[in-house]
Formats: C-alpha cells, structure tokens, sequence
C-alpha cells in the first residue's frame, strides 16, 4: 500500500482537470469545511489529522514514489496508469514531467489548530498553489486530502462529545474529574476499515481520553504528534480476558476462573473478566459473593464486563422485569448491595474501590445518556462505570455525518482575479463560499468565516488561518500535548453550555 505511487492517489476524473480550467488559470484557490451535521445535538467538529496528511502524504509519499525516482520512471508508472484505463495518450503527462522538474510541491495551506472546535460553515484550513504553472495542483490533491482527514476529525469529534457528557454527568453526581479522561474506552479497533482507520480513529479518541485498547493509535501519535510515552499518559488500558478465556476455563468451574484470576494471575491491580460467557446474573448473584473474601483483601479493584444484552437495562435495571429481581435492580446496585461504599458531596453513591463494571458493547451517545442519567436517578454516582466505544460510533459514520467538503473560492485567469462559488438550486446545503476567506474569533467567542474577503486581509494576522505548508515544508508542527490543551481549555470554557437535558 506504501508503495502506491502519490500521483494515482486521487480519482480519475481530477487527471485531465488541468486542461479544464480556462487558459491562463495561473491560480487556484479552495477551502476545507464542514457544511453541515446530521447529527442534531453536534454544530461543530474537532479539527484533527491535517498534520499527519501532510507528513505522511505530502512529503513522505511524494519524496518515495515520485519525486525521489528517476523521472522517467516516475512519469512513466503515471503514464501507465492513466493510458491503461482511460486510453493510450488520453491525459498528458507534460505538466506531472515539469512538476518532477520542480522537486517538490508548490502548494501552501493554511489551517486553524488541531483540537479546535470549529462551527459549521467554518472552513479548518485553506489550500494554494504558489507556482503559477500548478494551478491544477491544488484540487487534484482534493481526493487524498478529503479521504484523510474528514476521517480523524470525525472521530475527535465523536470522543469530544462523550467527554463533555461524562463531565457534565461528573460535576452533576460529584464524581472526581480526574477519572473522566479513562471513562470512556475505545475499543472500535477491529471493526474499522483497515489498520490506518483505525489509528487515525484511534488517535482521534485519545485527544479526549486517555483509555484505549487500539496500540497503534499510541505509535501514530509519536510518529506524527510529536507524542513519548516515557514522558507523558498518551493511552492505557488494563489486563482483560475474553470468551475464548472463559470458555476454556469450563463453564462448570467458572468459580474457579475467576478465583484463579484474582489470587494468582492477577493478585494486585486492576483486571477486567468478561462475565456473560453463560449467564451473567448467575455470576453476579451467586459467584461474586462466594468470592467477596478475596476481592476486597486484594490491592485492585476487580472490574466486571457484561458483554450482551441492552447495556442500558443491564447497568441501570430493566423496569420491565420482575419487581426486586436482579435484572430489575441492574449490575450497579447489585454490585452496591454486595459491596457498599461511599458517598460524594452532592450525596451519590460510589462502590468501593475494588469494584467496578465496564461495558463495551453497543454503547452510542443515546445509550450514554441513558445510562449515565438512569444511574443518576437512582442515586448513583457516574464514575461507577467506564464505556468501551466501538466502530459503531467510529466506523458508523461518513464524509457527510459533518458534511466535509473541499471547494475552489477563487482563482486567477489571465491576470484576473476571479471569486468563484457554486450555489446548486437543487440543494441549498451544497452552496460554497465565495472569494478569499479568513476565520476570526466572534464577540461570543465562536470562530466565524468571513467571505469574500481581500487579500490583505486574508494574509493578515488577524486571520487565524495559519501558514502550515508551504513548497514541500511543514512549518509548524503541533504535539500531542498541545492539541489536548486546546481540547481542554475548550472543554471548560463551553462547560456552561449543558449538552445533557436535566
């Protein structure tokens, strides 16, 4: 896959684009932005995974599989491609041989920083050619840019909006804030598309979170982020059993798993069992007492993870099940009236620390708030459970969950500045910006686009569009932890906006 060559990363019909635009284009100019959510309770996105783009794409696979090449190997393997599917001398080639000539990419972006929370209607960055012989340039790297990112942004997107309801949850039950970041798990690793989805996804996540069982994601953000896991928490996660574990152990000596779990693989720190191998109430009702001499002597806390079922009834109670039953009492409270605890300030009930539960399966924005807001109601506490996130929130998604798109504004022909725009009748939500655009910080503090815009002020400081990449550079590089700042600083100064209806 590495060895793709850069050049054929984009769809066919961009090939030719460059004999399309009028003679004398010398100059265009595009925008990135997402016109709009389907999700009713999300108006804006997270911006994430330009950065990565650019090193991976921009210069690492440009440098390898085109401009570091021999020429006419390079434009050779181009020529192939193109006259196999299209025709023999259908595109030419001329203007990729000139872009050899040139050894890099003439292209500048300008981009708000990653973590930023950005409107709908926003543009994140903006994208240029600085070589008047490269007009086409800009929009044939629309494909591979749009694949990239929108994906990244999506996902920080979606973790962000699980962080702002575990906080509010957290502030409202007294739960101690500090846990929030390890609430909410990602667990999408093996239903996303392919292993680069998911450490873009993965990536994603951690910008809110600190739990993960996605590895890669950790590697992604030290190549591209500038992220040590020698110096700082970037993800982590807990030892864990599976079916096939359960299953091995014998359903007749379940009991003795577990025990064997706590006292000898296991005898200190946590350790999450999955417990609905057979039947999970059983284990509830009648295993966890038997083992409660050995769970509250050890230096951990056993975390126990039912893994079917409605995860709302199975956390919080089924109110259709029979009165008093254990599925009409729900796993928490069963777990409390084993265990007990303690009490915050706002009077929520807590287990006691060598106890907990996790569930991973199913989990979505509704069933969170459900959950979290059913626990609540019954008087207990948020930080009783932590939620897996799977690729049914990551992977359920697409370009237009937000509507990501990237559009030509302007353009030069023939020494003539041109604003261009498209405003299809047919579907008002398609209409583009007009002209040169610059993104200041409004009176109420959310970022608005300003359009058509000179280009002075386009170039101004107070554009917060900034340079990024320029001519085959990037000329500033973000970390990981600098991105999460972002996130935070964000998070609390939006905490007076409650997401969650009380």
């Amino acid at each position: 896959m590495n060895n793709i060559p850069a050049l054929v990363l984009t769809d066919f019909y961009k090939t030719d684009h460059r004999r399309q635009f009028p003679d004398g284009t010398s100059l265009v100019y595009s925008n990135f932005t997402p016109r709009g959510s389907r999700l009713p309770e999300i108006d804006h996105v997270v911006f994430f995974g330009l950065q990565y783009f650019v090193i991976e794409y921009l210069q690492k696979r440009f440098t390898e599989t085109f401009f570091a090449l021999p020429k006419a190997q390079a434009v050779a393997a181009y020529r192939r491609r193109l006259d196999h599917s299209l025709g023999a001398g259908a595109v030419p080639v001329d203007h990729v041989e000139q872009l050899h000539d040139l050894g890099y990419l003439p292209l500048r972006i300008k981009a708000l920083p990653e973590g930023t929370r950005v409107p709908m209607q926003v543009p994140t960055h903006t994208i240029e050619n600085t070589d008047p012989r490269f007009a086409w340039l800009t929009n044939f790297i629309e494909t591979m840019m749009s694949a990239v990112v929108w994906g990244p942004c999506t996902s920080a997107t979606l973790a962000n909006r699980y962080r702002r309801v575990f906080e509010e949850f957290a502030v409202r039950t007294g739960a101690p804030r500090e846990f929030v970041p390890w609430q909410g798990h990602d667990f999408s690793f093996r239903g996303m598309f392919g292993i680069e989805a998911a450490c873009m996804s993965g990536a994603g996540h951690l910008l809110s979170f600190t739990g993960t069982d996605t590895i890669p994601a950790i590697d992604f953000l030290e190549q591209y982020y500038g992220a040590d896991c020698t110096k700082e928490m970037i993800g982590g996660s807990v030892p864990a059993t599976e079916h096939a574990v359960m299953c091995a152990g014998g359903k007749a000596t379940e009991l003795e798993t577990y025990r064997r779990l706590l006292t000898k693989v296991y005898p200190t720190g946590i350790v999450s069992v999955v417990s609905d191998t057979w039947d999970f109430f059983r284990v509830v009702t009648e295993l966890l007492p038997q083992l409660k001499p050995e769970i509250l002597a050890r230096n951990g806390k056993l975390v126990i993870r039912p893994d079917s079922g409605d995860p709302v009834a199975i956390l919080v109670g089924d109110p259709a099940a029979k009165a008093g039953s254990p599925e009409h009492r729900g796993l928490i409270e069963l777990l409390w009236g084993m265990f007990g605890g303690t009490t915050t300030a706002t009077g929520h009930k807590v287990l006691d620390p060598h106890i907990g539960a996790i569930y991973g399966d199913s989990i979505t924005l509704e069933r969170q708030q459900a959950i979290l807001g059913g626990l609540a109601a019954k008087g207990f506490a948020s930080c009783n459970v932590v939620l897996g996130i799977g690729s049914y929130t990551y992977q359920h998604v697409t370009r237009d969950t937000f509507g990501f798109a990237m559009k030509a504004t302007f353009c030069t022909v023939n020494g003539e500045d041109r604003e261009i725009w498209k405003q299809p009748r047919t579907d008002a939500k398609k209409n583009s910006h007009r002209g040169l655009l610059a993104v200041h910080r409004g009176a109420d503090g959310r970022l608005q686009a300003r359009f058509p815009v000179t280009r002075q002020e386009e170039q101004s400081a107070a554009n917060l569009l900034r340079p990024v990449f320029e001519n085959g550079e990037l000329l500033h590089k973000q970390t990981l932890g600098e991105i999460r700042a972002i996130v935070e600083r964000e998070l609390r100064e939006t905490a007076a906006q409650p997401v969650v209806a009380r």
